[in-house]
């Protein structure tokens, strides 16, 4: 992020229920954030809750971005599935147009794309399914950018694709040394302090180094902060951020321009 813009965009996974099963706080969260991950109906979600999520999105300005997924609902996305690549292509683009359905009837379109949970972290260094992913972007809108790890094999892969890439970095989660997250499965991985959260977003928006899980110091250039949803306390969390960033001059802002 250049110093001269003080402004950052704030993402969060939203509509990750399923039928009657609630999963965080979407009202609120569309207050706050000003981009939307909406789960697609593969690891999460359903026509009724992407309807839903969509049209209230539209009403508050905040922009759409598909969040695609493994189709896998009972491990909410969170389990590798070894996809051929071009079976992998075909489910990103099926879902990417199921929400877009839901966007146009809510008068908008989808502006993004962001992959989910264990799709996310494979092609950080999967080369063959992070090149499934683009292709499948590519072919259904070579115009919408695309959310990942700063380093990643996907990112790299988008650019060279000629996709607009946005390097994203998380408020909540701990990073390794190498600029990675730190697995969910290790202690410490998630961060539960606001104050402490609200501040590491604050110098990432600056551009300045925050600690690493062993304490050395890592700087991490983003476009975007990801507030997680699903957490509890997810909604006080995300506005402490949102507050703690316009206090430090810097507008929580959609990294799409225009609301076309």
């Amino acid at each position: 992020m250049s110093h001269h813009t003080a402004r950052i965009d704030l993402n969060s996974d939203l509509g990750e229920g399923f039928g009657r099963w609630t999963l965080g706080d979407d009202e609120a969260l569309l207050s706050i954030v000003t981009s939307a991950n909406v789960a697609c109906g593969f690891h999460a979600g359903d026509p009724a809750i992407m309807r839903r999520t969509c049209e209230t999105a539209a009403a508050r300005g905040v922009v759409i971005g598909a969040q695609v997924g493994y189709r896998d609902l009972a491990g909410f996305g969170r389990r590798f599935i070894d996809v051929r690549p071009g079976e992998l292509a075909d489910d990103i683009i099926y879902q990417i147009g199921a929400l877009d359905a839901f966007a146009r009837v809510a008068g908008t379109r989808v502006r993004y794309v962001k992959p989910h949970g264990a799709l996310y972290n494979a092609i950080v260094h999967h080369e063959a399914q992070a090149a499934a992913v683009v292709a499948a972007v590519r072919s259904y809108d070579s115009g919408l950018p695309v959310l990942g790890l700063p380093g990643s094999a996907w990112l790299r892969q988008a650019d060279a694709a000629g996709l607009k890439t946005i390097a994203e970095c998380f408020a909540d989660r701990a990073y390794t040394p190498e600029g990675t997250l730190v697995p969910r499965n290790v202690t410490g991985a998630v961060l539960h302090d606001p104050r402490q959260v609200a501040e590491r977003s604050v110098r990432m928006a600056r551009g300045q180094p925050i600690e690493a899980v062993d304490g050395t110091p890592l700087t991490i250039t983003a476009d975007s902060i990801c507030v997680h949803g699903d957490s509890p306390g997810a909604v006080a969390m995300a506005f402490e951020v949102s507050e703690a960033l316009k206090a430090n001059g810097i507008a929580p802002a959609p990294f799409v321009e225009g609301n076309g």
